[in-house]
């Protein structure tokens, strides 16, 4: 995935490439619907080369989907006719980061991709409104949560919403929860 500009750091990762902060990856994510070259219907071969991280997977019964969780990215999979799987939903879980330390330093080491361990929903604001083509968002109430949808991109996020969240072990009020890569409903 391409990012419009480089991170203000100078470390290079795994990946051969300077890090990148995370609030332009999320920026990027959300202007482009792409998350390291990956979109819906990428196959799991394609994620494999992508992602060089430990995974667990879980395998529905009757190998009707598949989840592949690598700690802060999650792939759901639809079975395709022949032998592989493609995506079918993609998720950053921003939130898993106020708990693992862990978490962020093994991204970053893989990916090139560093990220604190609490990324405000300003943050991103601001950081959207330096990119260009930047989608319109759709805000709902989702009840302690506020979604932020981006109907050209596909990616919606998911921000706290409640003012006695504080950030500790959790992440905060106004704090990114969660973004998510979905496909929209196509009616028959």
């Amino acid at each position: 995935m391409s990012v419009a500009r480089p991170s203000r750091t100078a470390l290079i990762y795994e990946t051969g490439e300077p890090a990148v902060n995370g609030v332009e990856f999320l920026a990027s994510f959300i202007t482009g619907g792409e998350l390291h070259g990956l979109r819906i219907g990428s196959t799991l071969d394609e994620v494999d080369r992508a992602f060089r991280l430990p995974f667990v997977d879980v395998v529905g019964e009757g190998k009707k989907w598949l989840r592949r969780d690598y700690g802060l990215v999650e792939f759901a999979f639809n079975p395709e006719p022949g032998p592989d799987w493609v995506v079918a939903t993609a998720s950053i879980q921003l939130h898993r980061l106020a708990s693992d330390d862990d978490l962020a330093r093994a991204w970053a080491r893989s990916t090139g991709v560093e990220f604190p361990r609490y990324t405000s929903w300003e943050q991103v604001r601001a950081e959207l409104s330096r990119t260009g083509g930047v989608p319109e968002l759709k805000t709902t109430d989702q009840g302690g949560f506020l979604q932020y949808r981006a109907a050209s991109s596909n990616v919606s996020v998911l921000v706290v919403d409640d003012e006695d969240e504080e950030r500790g072990y959790r992440v905060g009020d106004g704090d990114v929860w969660a973004l998510d890569l979905w496909a929209p409903y196509r009616a028959a």
